[in-house]
């Protein structure tokens, strides 16, 4: 399932691996189906994604929980798989996933990322959150469960603006411990991380901006959504601004 708001620079190059992993898959490609989940998109966003084959829905609510679960909703198969737009999914994702649940001892799981692209400061913003992925098997990439227990527990948790993705296999993990069940990272299948947030608002920036939201958060109950508004949900998310950031960072480089 493919959350978008205005993707269609970089939502080709998801289909397209995709696909290969879909032809990759053991069972076929016909067994997999593609949502993708148009949230208010201006561009061809919805468009690309019809040519393509996906199934398309429309989620007018500007909250990333809310998409992904409108997207999951009309989901037909036992799987979940959820993936952000900017990435791209290794071609054995769909094997290691089915052969990671079939064990009974993986209740859910991500496949972790590799970056994009490589710097200093995104190599010390790696380094310090790694310790906790670690710590909780929490990763990012490709986020997978069973669709039962997604119901079971709500789905993402649409009072959230962001750190849905966290609360959700927070969630799974204590349900998977009832089961004697564990959360896991697919670190053979790793997907690509996008850089995007780096290229627009630079490589230092989560010690700037995110960071430095904490004291801001014990002044003013507005602070997190304020700030979720600006760096998640803003205009700065038009393709236009990503091309024109790429392309002001290929001639730095």
């Amino acid at each position: 399932m493919i959350p978008a708001h205005n993707e269609e620079l970089l939502l080709p190059r998801l289909l397209d691996s995709v696909e290969v992993a879909r032809e990759r898959w053991r069972r076929g490609p016909g067994a997999i189906e593609v949502i993708v989940a148009d949230n208010l998109s201006t561009d061809g966003t919805a468009t690309i994604a019809k040519e393509r084959g996906c199934r398309v829905i429309g989620v007018e609510e500007r909250r990333i929980a809310s998409v992904r679960n409108g997207g999951a909703a009309i989901a037909e198969g036992e799987v979940l798989c959820f993936i952000d737009a900017d990435s791209e999914v290794h071609p054995e994702t769909f094997d290691a996933i089915e052969d990671s649940l079939a064990t009974e001892r993986v209740v859910a799981g991500a496949t972790g990322v590799r970056m994009e692209r490589w710097s200093f400061g995104i190599a010390v913003t790696w380094a310090l959150f790694m310790p906790m992925v670690w710590l909780t098997r929490m990763d990012t990439g490709v986020v997978f469960c069973t669709k039962e227990d997604f119901v079971a527990i709500g789905g993402y948790d649409e009072r959230r603006f962001f750190a849905e993705d966290v609360q959700l296999l927070w969630d799974l993990r204590r349900v998977g411990r009832k089961r004697k069940q564990r959360l896991t990272r697919l670190r053979t299948v790793k997907a690509l991380g996008s850089t995007r947030k780096f290229d627009l608002h630079g490589d230092w920036h989560y010690f700037s901006d995110l960071f430095g939201l904490v004291p801001k958060m014990l002044w003013s109950p507005r602070a997190s959504s304020d700030f979720a508004d600006k760096y998640w949900y803003g205009e700065q998310r038009s393709p236009e601004r990503d091309a024109q950031a790429r392309k002001e960072l290929r001639v730095k480089s």
